[in-house]
């Protein structure tokens, strides 16, 4: 990329299951992240999907810094054929990652609505937009990265509602609304000093935007069952709220719906799909995770606030 003609250190980072990243710095020259996509990923179910996607995170990066500049880190270069770019370092004294402020019990509602209207200026500028759909028509990865290893996993793993989950990822494959992230959740969103910095685009699609929402909101609920601290629900009403309220290229009620339908589904894969969620362990908690996604599937429920109430209900008479 042309980026190192001088001595280096490369220090390897935490990447998650899906790449490898590297810090890169040297004298007299501003710190870098490389990334790299892996073609199988470090789960331990076989799963597979496209190195090819580091194209679509590169892409999403660059249209969400212009919608909303300081949204993402910048591109520094890019090496598509070996399936890595370099992007800016952004220091952990300043951007903190927002996962770990969760796990520690700060959540703030205020940095939550943030993302919640974020997320939903990105939607906004991109719904409806034909060459979008064009350019982000990564289907095939979205399938392999998400439709697959979460729903359809969970619904293979839980044949009583799997007709329910099947639909739903029909119909989520078949959407073509606006331009989706496809990983927002708290571990790849920083607190920057301007507010929220998305990471980890690799999943990028033109889609359902339905599904950023629903797999964001999934982990707050996620969490409060981990530590049923009030503060893990208000972030989650001050996210959708400001989200909702963002929500002009169809009627908010609609895209609410989908959010239910789909946070429903993503729960349960959280349980049973190829990426569990490493903190919830206890059995019964499992269990009640399992009993509520599931009524909530059967039922049709399409208010989130409705869903919160529920779920607050169910953990509360598990203590």
């Amino acid at each position: 990329m042309g980026l190192a003609a001088d001595e280096i250190t490369l220090t390897r980072l935490s990447g998650g299951v899906s790449c490898d990243v590297w810090l890169v710095e040297g004298p007299g020259r501003a710190a870098m992240v490389v990334k790299r996509a892996l073609a199988k990923l470090r789960v331990k179910d076989d799963w597979r999907a496209p190195p090819e996607r580091v194209r679509a995170e590169i892409d999403w990066f660059k249209l969400a810094g212009k919608i909303q500049p300081g949204a993402a880190p910048k591109i520094m270069g890019e090496d598509a054929a070996h399936y890595m770019f370099a992007m800016e370092y952004l220091p952990p004294e300043n951007h903190k990652l927002w996962k770990a402020e969760l796990l520690v019990g700060h959540a703030d509602t205020t940095f939550a609505a943030q993302v919640g209207a974020g997320l939903a200026e990105v939607h906004a500028a991109t719904a409806g937009k034909a060459n979008l759909a064009a350019g982000f028509a990564h289907q095939v990865q979205f399938f392999a990265l998400r439709i697959s290893p979460y729903l359809l996993t969970a619904a293979v793993r839980n044949p009583d509602v799997a007709p329910i989950i099947q639909e739903m990822a029909d119909d989520l494959g078949a959407a073509r609304i606006a331009l989706m992230h496809g990983d927002v959740s708290p571990k790849n969103i920083l607190i920057g000093p301007d507010g929220p910095v998305f990471l980890d685009a690799e999943t990028a699609c033109y889609g359902d935007p339905a599904f950023d929402l629903a797999f964001c909101l999934n982990h707050l609920l996620l969490k409060y069952v981990r530590t049923p601290d009030a503060a893990y629900l208000e972030s989650f009403h001050a996210l959708k709220d400001a989200y909702l309220a963002g929500v002009v290229w169809e009627a908010p009620s609609a895209l609410e719906t989908r959010t239910a339908h789909l946070l429903a589904a993503l729960l349960l894969a959280r349980m049973d799909g190829k990426s569990p969620v490493e903190y919830i362990t206890d059995p019964a908690q499992k269990g009640l995770v399992r009993e509520a996604t599931k009524r909530f599937l059967k039922s049709g429920e399409s208010s989130l606030a409705k869903m919160v109430d529920t779920w607050d209900g169910a953990i509360s008479a598990l203590q």
